[in-house]
This record gives structure tokens, sequence and C-alpha cells, in this order.
């Protein structure tokens, strides 16, 4: 008797494109409507996802079962490793300054720099949080940005949705250009036919990201006070971006935008200075949702005269560690070093699963990633923190303790969005989806970044999504492009860039996502309500980015193209 069979994903099992890919939306619609419309808790939302999911699979894919709950098995577990590993360590490096009493120095650090608060957000979340996304990504830069601008007093949720909408345009090159690189490789095309075209559409884009920060921190009178400063740390970061995407440096994209935008930044605040500052100090501190900011912040005032230079480098010294240990380890020795700790295996059960071309599956293996993970040199951060600041180590490992155990219905939540997302992929519900979008035709370059939205919304990752769709989308460039005047090639590197620009919008409404900036903030299981109020704004990004996508296309924008 054969116990298990080949498995190939139909990405058409009804017969007809639309009708499997409206099955295949089942899981999507509910999580939207349970997590943003019903308000259940993050992992009720997940669980009745993952379990429609598995029913779409198994009665309309296909799939069989015990492929079906071995990938769950497999997903939920990268939840947990790395990405839940990640976020434990990240928030556990913040509490270990807090429980130090070195936080509150940070704070006024910070308004050595400007007192205004809004200012100051820019800086914090778009800029320090694109070094961060550009070192580690997987939710560190949410995480550690929104725990920064609620020590300058922001409200939970404000600073929550802040952090999410401003990690976006760097999440394309995160992880040291991972996203644009696989897109790259997927597609068989050279990466410098893609990172130019994806650099080029989030660039334009970072002239609006500051302005939507701007309104989200401060409203109109945000943005009516401080536009000069948005429009230029937007300018600098997207024209830095611009330029380094197209050079042989395009994996350290994210780092030289951040550091750049950050230098002129402070320099133009020498010459420029915002109005309103002190009111709007008020108005950040006010809950935007009362249902689940039970504790509003209230604005103190902040004395920095008692600051010395001693202070400040030991305030910032867990960030500066940040980027030190990251950079090194992004170091071509030591980064093999540290992938040699990692231990692969074959995962049970799943030998006979096939991707849509007919090859091995990558989930037939799992990596055990030890210590090539961002968890792991966060960690090392955490502690190295705790001997410079002396905390005991009763009190330093007890700390992660204590976050290990508020974390615990996050874990779940991740795990299961994983889980979802691996089911869904494997069995080929999320390629449905896509082959669907891909029948536009010769108006599919204003949907091509829908592909990569979608994607990132379901595997929370770039990364993912672009592993996922970016051979998919030099198929259909290989079908239009005749209807085009930019060839092949322009095609091909279009279609995969703006692919890879489009998940960086979705990225801020993944349930991973909103989960780790729910558990950041100390908000858990307040995801429904951040999923309302950054929606919009991934709708607006996304809306742009198709529209200069498809123009692209065309002979009004073309000149855009390298």
């Amino acid at each position: 008797m054969v116990l298990l069979q080949a498995f190939v994903p139909n990405t058409n099992p009804l017969g007809h494109q639309w009708l499997s890919a409206l099955v295949a939306l089942i899981p999507i619609v509910c999580m939207l409507v349970t997590l943003g419309a019903l308000r259940w808790k993050a992992y009720w939302a997940g669980l009745a996802s993952w379990a429609l999911a598995v029913v779409v699979a198994i009665v309309f894919f296909s799939m069989p079962v015990t492929m079906v709950l071995s990938t769950s098995v497999q997903g939920f577990l990268y939840g947990l490793l790395p990405i839940g590993w990640i976020l434990l360590a990240a928030i556990w490096m913040y509490q270990v300054t807090v429980i130090s009493g070195r936080f509150d120095d940070l704070r006024r650090t910070f308004f050595l720099i400007s007192d205004d608060p809004r200012v100051l957000g820019i800086l914090i979340a778009f800029c320090f949080g694109g070094l961060l996304e550009a070192l580690a990504g997987f939710g560190a830069p949410v995480a550690i940005a929104a725990a920064m601008l609620i020590a300058i007093g922001f409200g939970k949720l404000r600073a929550a949705v802040t952090a999410l909408v401003a990690n976006t345009v760097p999440v394309a090159f995160g992880a040291v250009g991972l996203p644009v690189a696989q897109a790259a490789k997927v597609a068989g095309i050279p990466v410098t036919d893609v990172a130019p075209v994806t650099a080029r559409i989030c660039a334009i884009l970072c002239l609006v990201v500051p302005f939507l920060m701007l309104g989200i921190m401060d409203g109109k009178k945000g943005i009516r006070q401080c536009w000069p400063f948005g429009l230029f740390v937007g300018f600098v970061f997207g024209a830095v971006k611009w330029i380094v995407a197209g050079t042989s440096l395009y994996s350290l994209t994210e780092v030289f935008a951040a550091v750049i935008s950050v230098a002129l930044g402070m320099l133009f605040l020498r010459f420029w200075k915002p109005k309103g500052g002190r009111e709007a100090a008020e108005r950040i501190g006010i809950a935007m949702d009362e249902s689940i900011e039970t504790e509003p912040v209230r604005r103190q005032e902040i004395v920095v005269s008692d600051l010395n230079a001693s202070r400040i480098v030991m305030a910032l010294l867990p960030y500066l560690l940040v980027i030190v240990i990251f950079a090194l380890a992004a170091l071509p020795g030591i980064k093999s070093l540290l992938a040699g700790g990692d231990v692969k295996m074959h995962w049970p059960l799943l030998s006979e699963l096939r991707n849509s071309a007919g090859g091995a599956s990558s989930h037939v293996t799992y990596t055990w990633p030890w210590l090539s993970t961002p968890g792991f040199l966060l960690a090392i951060v955490a502690i190295l923190v705790g001997i410079i600041y002396r905390v005991p180590a009763g009190k330093l490992f007890g700390e992660l303790w204590v976050t290990l155990k508020k974390m615990r219905f996050s874990f779940v939540t991740i795990g299961l969005v994983v889980a979802l997302a691996y089911v869904m992929g494997d069995s080929g519900q999320t390629l449905a989806l896509g082959l669907w979008i891909a029948g536009a035709g010769a108006v599919y370059p204003f949907l091509a970044p829908v592909l990569g939205w979608i994607g990132t919304y379901v595997t929370g990752s770039d990364t993912s999504a672009n592993i996922l769709f970016s051979g998919l989308q030099v198929g259909v460039a290989e079908h239009i492009n005749a209807t085009t005047t930019l060839g092949a090639v322009g095609m091909k590197g279009l279609l995969v860039g703006s692919g890879a620009a489009g998940g960086v919008v979705g990225k801020m409404i993944s349930p991973q996502s909103l989960t780790v900036a729910a558990t950041a903030i100390g908000l858990v299981g307040g995801e429904s309500v951040i999923l309302r109020k950054v929606f919009k704004y991934s709708v607006l990004l996304l809306v742009l980015m198709c529209i200069l996508a498809g123009l692209m296309s065309t002979p009004v924008l073309s000149w855009l193209l390298p």
C-alpha cells in the first residue's frame, strides 16, 4: 500500500480560474472579517482562518490530509522560530533598558535633537526603523520603534500605527536586500533588472509616507506645521534609494538611506524649527481608541540639563550595539559561520510534496536556525546590555521569563498565521489567486503590485511573497511584452520589481505584523483595532503604487525605468 503519493498543487481545481480564486479567497476573507469587523481575538481569528484553509485545501484542492496537517505543523513551528523568537528577543532587550532605568535617559536624549515629537517620530520610526529593517527585519523594526515612540510620549495605539506605516518603503530591501535578491533569483533575471525598479517605485512613495505619518501623529496640524521636515526627509530617503539600488551595493540601500537621512535631517533642523511642538506633545498622548487604551499617556516636563555625554552614550548603547552586531553578522565570513550552526532535517510526511512546477517543495526540508536568526543576535545584545548596565543575572533572565509569559498568546497567533500561509501556499490556493489576477492581460502592469500585496499579507514576508509570485510575474511578462514599448527584458524587470514593491504595503496589514505591534506596545489582543486604523493607509499606498507601475509600462512614465 502506498502511504504517500506525489502531490502537485492544482492552481485551477474547479475548471474556471475565477471560481478557483474565489474559493481560495475564503481564508483571507475570514481573517479580515473576524479580525477587522467582528473584532475577534487574533488567535481565534487565526485559528478559524487556518481551519478554513485546511478545509479548502482538502475538499477543493485535493491535498492529502497528512500533508495538510504536516505542513501546518511546520508553518506553526516557523512562526515560533525564528519569527516569535525575534519578537521575544527584541522586547526583552527593550525591557532590560526599562528595568535598568536607562530608558528614561534615552527618552530625554531624543529631545536634544528636537523638542517636537512629530519630528522625532519621523526620525525614529521612518529613518531608524528603516535601518533596523535593513539589518534585521522580521518585525523587529516595528517592535523597537513603537516602544521608542511610547518613550517620548506617544499614546500606545498611535505609536503602533505610526511604526507600521513607517515600516513600508524600507521592506523591499530589508534583511540586507534579501527580498529583491530572491525575487530576481526566482524570476531567473539579473538583480540589476529588479532592484532599481523596486527602489524607484518605493522612492516615489517616500514622498508620501512621512505626510501620512504626520497625519497619524497630529492630524492636519501636524502636516501643516511639519511638512517641510517630512518632505525633506522623504526626498533624501527616496533619492538615496534611487541611486544606491542601481549600483552593486543594492543590498545596502536601506542602510545608506537611513543613515544619510538622519544625518541630513539633523542638519536641516539647525536651519528650520517646527512650530507648535509643545502643544503637539500634549496631543500625541491622547488615546486613539479608549476601548483598549485605558491608560492615556500624560505629557511630562522633559529636563535635559543633567544629561551628559556619558549618560547619552549609555542610553543609546543598546541601539548602537544592534547596528554594530547586525553589521558584523552581515559580513560574509561571520554570516557563513553563523549559518554553519543551522541544522537541516527532512520534514516527515512531506517528501512527496511538489511545487507548481513539479519540483520538490522547499518545505520538504526544514532548517532549525539556531544562530543565523536575528533573534539570536538580539538576544546577544540584550545580554550585553544587561551586563554593561549591571543588571543582576537573576533579574535579567527573570525579565525574559516574564516577557515570555506575556507573549504566549502572541506566539500562538503568529504560529497559526504562518500555518495558514503554508497551507494556502502548498495546496495551490495562493497561486490560484495570483493566476486569476494575472489574467488581466495588457492592463496587468497596473495590477502587478497587488500580487506582492496579497502575498505579503498572507505570508507576512515580502521575501516569501517574491518567492511565491516572481516566477508568475515573469510568465505574464513574456505574454504581454509584445503589446508594450518596453520589450521582454524591460517588462520582466517592471513586473517582478513592482511585485516586490507591492509587498511593502501589504506588510502593515499582515496578521504577523499586527501581532508584533500589539505585543510591543503592551496591547495584546488589540490587533483588530490596529488593523482598522492601518488598512486605509495600506490600500491608499497600494493604489498609488499600481498607478505608478501601470504608467511605467506606457510612454507616460517609462522614462523612469533604468
